[in-house]
């Protein structure tokens, strides 16, 4: 079975020999990928629309693995039971959804091993909130499929202290500093290039603004570039 080059680095963080448990898992895709690659034992398959689990349910059977993976109908991680799983996993979704399904759930770091998280917008937010729930990011990888950057993060239980910029840019990738991220920060200062050119003549109280964020991140960017140049020196 082939995965996307997003899901299958989102499969790579899972812990092998964990049961998995997805949350809005569409087609089913990650968990019959590691089931039937011997990395995990059981997955449940979640989604909260018939449909998309039907369509799992379909894709468990073609790959005859019913025994190994149930498919569930679930808002979040409603229909999960406290001992069901070791690994959660949420790809997909954006930060808010995200964060609303983990914030019902708040014992959660008390009920599972890991958390596998891949957020499609709101990042910053997901990383605060896991940092005042209770969880720690114990590694992180970014991709690069079909023109758009991922991040996605493992989180064990634990506390951390992370500072504004880690949580915008991810302390592991900080720390790790991996060739899509570098493409990531020099995407994203072209961006505020852009921006800044365009805000010259803003007025206003919404423009001043709007002008003064374009130009922080764009400092921030700069400093993060300028200390990884130095760093390759």
């Amino acid at each position: 079975m082939v995965l996307s080059k997003r899901l299958l680095s989102v499969s790579s963080l899972v812990t092998e020999g964990s049961r998995l448990a997805d949350i809005g898992t569409d087609h089913g895709y990650v968990p019959v990928f590691l089931v039937e690659e011997g990395r995990i034992p059981s997955a449940i398959a979640m989604d909260v629309n018939p449909g998309p689990l039907q369509r799992a349910r379909e894709h468990i059977r073609k790959h005859a693995l019913q025994d190994r993976i149930q498919a569930r109908l679930s808002d979040g991680l409603e229909a999960l039971g406290k001992d069901e799983a070791d690994t959660i996993l949420i790809a997909g979704m954006g930060g808010a959804l995200c964060v609303r399904i983990l914030a019902a759930r708040p014992a959660l770091h008390s009920e599972v091993k890991e958390l596998v998280l891949q957020p499609q917008s709101e990042i910053f937010a997901v990383r605060r909130y896991l940092e005042g729930a209770g969880w720690q990011i114990a590694q992180e990888k970014m991709v690069l499929e079909d023109g758009k950057y991922y991040q996605m993060m493992r989180c064990i239980p634990g506390k951390m202290n992370l500072t504004d910029t880690e949580a915008k840019y991810g302390p592991c990738l900080m720390r790790d500093r991996p060739e899509e991220w570098t493409g990531y920060l020099r995407w994203r200062r072209q961006i505020q290039e852009r921006t800044l050119a365009g805000l010259v003549h803003a007025q206003g109280e919404r423009g001043e603004r709007r002008r003064r964020e374009a130009l922080q991140e764009a400092k921030e960017l700069d400093a993060l570039l300028s200390r990884m140049g130095r760093t390759e020196e």
